[in-house]
């Protein structure tokens, strides 16, 4: 991966301490799409991501919400197909279900049941792993639909919270704090 177009990346994430609450510090990627240039960089960073870690790649899934934002681009890039995980209750007819824990509760994860392909080939994109229940849920939701994850692909990791412990899958991060 190109690490000059990284560092410019990393360099545009602009940092907010205590939000959206005390303790918690906000990465915030926003910035970098604000740049056409860098979104631009950041884009083609991903499609090189995909196309080293995770060959053969069929479809890309975007997490809920910022997911939503990177993973069609390089889904069209790659000549593939695109799916979203939604929060319960925002995707139409059937879906696949999962509930996780979060630091404050619970939540619940959907696919449609027509997104993956028995055996398909997945790469699950999201700007941000942290404590990484959400990436796991995703993996685990990809799984249930009958997919193969080849890859996470997420922007930024928040290191000390240590998120890949809880994903048994290979994770690709761009930008590590």
């Amino acid at each position: 991966m190109s690490q000059e177009k990284i560092k410019r990346i990393t360099d545009a994430v602009s940092v907010h301490p205590d939000f959206p609450k005390p303790g918690i510090v906000f990465m915030n990627i926003f910035p970098v799409l604000h740049d056409p240039s860098l979104f631009k960089d950041l884009i083609d960073v991903m499609i090189e991501s995909v196309r080293t870690n995770a060959a053969g790649a069929q479809l890309i899934v975007g997490l809920d919400a910022r997911g939503f934002l990177f993973g069609p681009m390089i889904a069209q890039a790659l000549g593939i197909g695109f799916s979203p995980i939604r929060k319960a209750g925002k995707l139409p007819g059937e879906t696949h279900s999962v509930t996780y824990k979060l630091e404050y509760g619970q939540d619940t994860f959907d696919i449609e049941k027509n997104a993956v392909s028995p055996g398909e080939k997945v790469v699950i994109v999201d700007d941000l792993l942290a404590t990484g229940g959400t990436m796991k849920a995703a993996c685990d939701l990809v799984c249930k639909a009958g997919g193969e994850v080849l890859q996470c692909l997420v922007i930024m990791e928040l290191e000390d919270l240590r998120g890949q412990d809880k994903v048994a899958m290979p994770v690709t991060t761009l930008i590590k704090y």
